[in-house]
């Protein structure tokens, strides 16, 4: 097994191939030689190659098989379970959490986590916020540059000129106030001097002027009061720079001190304030239901996210996407509302649901060729109004179908869905097959792993054909699911997946709605005959009473009879069906029955004559006589 899984098909490791052979070509030197430039020295001569580093094209194949399992196996763990369910053996899985395999069982956490919390946050019923009108201009801005790269350079050029022209203005502004400065710090400078001259003889005799320097830089520096000591250490700074700048010193002085100054304190907090905000509990998680059962509340709902989950190949966060858009979905088109509705019995011939397949899944039918009847069609496709009602309907039957299966992780939750294909393809009918198109859709979208089996019945050779064609690009899962069968191969088809007696009569089967005589619990046993022979069936029968029985031959074109014969000595045989041949287009169900009086058989006699085999359906029932 784990080869098979490791190993990839040919195409891919060829594809690969001719990948490393053009990276390998296309890489151009990392410098081209011109001219002017003399020629490189030439390199040395490589050592050749140990033994052991040469390899052959298989071995690199295998390498990259093995390197690209490894990377797989650490970034993508949950393909790996995809691989394994996709073997030629594939049978439904199963939904009972302790027998899922590891990595099945790890997604499912993750995935019940991403839900309770988006159910904490309310996530599924909030309605998605519309994008600001900002965000839109922003966006549709980018979109234009994306769009025209000459628009967004000549922006760009724009806006640097008026950067510039900014920058200039600016330049210009400090220049005229530095030339104000200059010539007042000039001014200052002049009268210093005088000053300066006018003193200096006195200050000779008093003390030095060194003394008298530093005795005034002391009074300069006395540092103020202690409550005061960022705004102190400002002005020290700024003093010091005003001596070179001139007499700008009282303007900085007083910014700093304006900036440096305390912000306000905040508002006192009342205490019935802080105790609301601390009392104020979170709001209670919403309840989201689907199909009736609610998310996250009992093991029905693991089977529910089970089936997202494998609709999206246990990918966790795609599988919980789908999970928000059906929740959605269902809410805007009023699902709930929907089921109450009553939209008429025209359509209760065109899908119903009848019987059981072996397994014991409900089996529904879809019969295109009702739509044969030209009033049915114009009364469901005319117009957009009939289409819309049309598949109201159809959903609203999904829904009643579903309602009535069995989400426990061992019951039935999915169905088999039979398609008859007759008379239903030909001119005219796009309408029909745009809404097929869009109820498939949907039911992709919103229904994930509710089909166990795909069933399409008297499907024409051309069909057949292209199904062939595609089949090799449809994953083993999904080959599984779907069968295709021709006119003449219908009725067979369906009883291997369907027990005769639960196939509906126009498709082959015994089920008849006016049955009197037998149900669904009196067992079918399927008999072959052979191309140009007779065969004969016995009932024997040992007391007095009343026998019944009921045969049909697929397709018939073959003769029947029906005879007592006793088990006296010289007792008379009784004729209770003349032998007549029974066209394909005669009776589908043949019933009778027969008093018997004492010991003997009754025998029916099937005479086939074609070429062709032929599926013979009986079963029989005694009663007690009524006389």
């Amino acid at each position: 097994m784990a080869e098979e899984q490791h190993q990839k098909p040919a195409p891919e490791v060829a594809a690969s191939s001719t990948v490393v052979e053009e990276v390998v070509e296309v890489i151009p030197p990392e410098k081209p030689i011109t001219e002017n430039e003399p020629a490189p020295a030439p390199a040395p001569e490589p050592e050749p190659e140990a033994p052991e580093k040469s390899i052959t094209f298989e071995e690199l194949v295998e390498g990259e098989k093995a390197t690209s399992i490894e990377a797989e196996e650490k970034t993508k763990p949950s393909e790996e379970v995809v691989n394994i369910a996709q073997s030629d053996s594939f049978k439904e899985e199963s939904y009972v959490v302790g027998e899922l395999p590891d990595l099945q069982k790890k997604a499912l956490d993750e995935l019940k986590q991403l839900v309770q919390d988006a159910l904490n946050k309310h996530e599924f019923t909030a309605p998605p916020p519309p994008p600001p009108k900002e965000e839109e201009k922003k966006e549709e801005k980018k979109e234009e540059k994306e769009k025209s790269p000459v628009a967004t350079a000549a922006e760009e050029e724009s806006k640097t000129e008026e950067v510039k022209e900014e920058s200039k203005t600016e330049e210009v502004k400090e220049e005229a106030s530095k030339s104000e400065e200059v010539a007042e710090a000039k001014k200052e400078e002049e009268e210093e001097k005088e000053l300066i001259a006018l003193v200096t003889p006195k200050v000779e005799q008093e003390a030095s002027p060194s003394i008298t320097i530093e005795a005034k830089e002391e009074e300069k520096v006395t540092p103020p009061p202690p409550t005061e000591e960022v705004v102190a250490a400002v002005v020290e700074k700024e003093t010091s720079i005003v001596d070179e700048d001139g007499a700008k010193a009282v303007e900085e002085i007083k910014e700093t001190i304006v900036e440096v100054s305390a912000p306000p304190p905040p508002p006192p907090t009342t205490e019935t304030e802080e105790l609301k905000e601390e009392v104020t509990p979170p709001p209670a998680p919403e309840e989201v239901s689907i199909w009736g059962i609610p998310l996250l509340q009992d093991e029905r709902s693991d089977v529910i996210l089970l089936k997202f989950l494998r609709a999206r190949d246990y990918k966790v966060k795609d599988a919980f996407t789908m999970i928000k858009n059906t929740v959605r979905w269902r809410k805007e088109f009023e699902i709930d509302a929907l089921l109450e509705q009553d939209h008429g019995n025209d359509w209760d011939k065109v899908a119903f649901t009848y019987g059981y397949d072996k397994k014991g899944h409900p089996v529904c039918y879809n019969a295109f060729s009702e739509f044969q009847k030209k009033d049915l069609y114009q009364n469901t496709f005319s117009t957009d109004e009939k289409r819309q009602k049309f598949l109201k309907w159809r959903i609203q039957f999904l829904e009643k179908s579903i309602r009535k299966l069995d989400f426990s992780p061992t019951g039935i939750s999915s169905i088999v869905q039979v398609n008859d294909f007759k008379n239903s393809f030909g001119i005219g009918k796009r309408e029909l097959w745009q809404a097929t198109k869009l109820a498939v859709q949907l039911l992709q979208d919103n229904y994930p792993e509710f089909l166990a089996k795909q069933v399409f019945i008297n499907v024409p050779w051309w069909y057949l054909a292209y199904n062939r064609m595609i089949s090799p690009f449809l994953t083993q899962r999904t080959k599984s699911k779907f069968v295709f069968a021709g006119p003449s191969k219908s009725a067979e088809t369906l009883f291997k997946y369907i027990a005769p007696e639960q196939v509906p009569v126009q498709y082959g089967g015994l089920k008849r709605e006016d049955e009197q005589e037998f149900t669904t619990e009196d067992p079918v046993i399927e008999y072959t005959i052979k191309p140009s022979s007779k065969e004969t069936i016995e009932f024997p029968y040992t007391e007095t009473g009343l026998l019944v029985w009921e045969v049909r031959v697929v397709g018939w074109d073959v003769s029947y009879g029906a005879e007592f014969v006793p088990d006296e000595e010289g007792g008379y045989t009784v004729i209770v069906q003349k032998s007549r041949k029974i066209a394909p287009t005669d009776e589908t169900v043949i019933s009778n029955s027969f008093k018997v009086g004492g010991p003997g058989k009754v025998v029916l006699t099937f005479d086939n004559q074609t070429s062709k085999k032929k599926k013979l359906l009986y079963r029989s029932k005694t009663k007690p006589s009524s006389d």
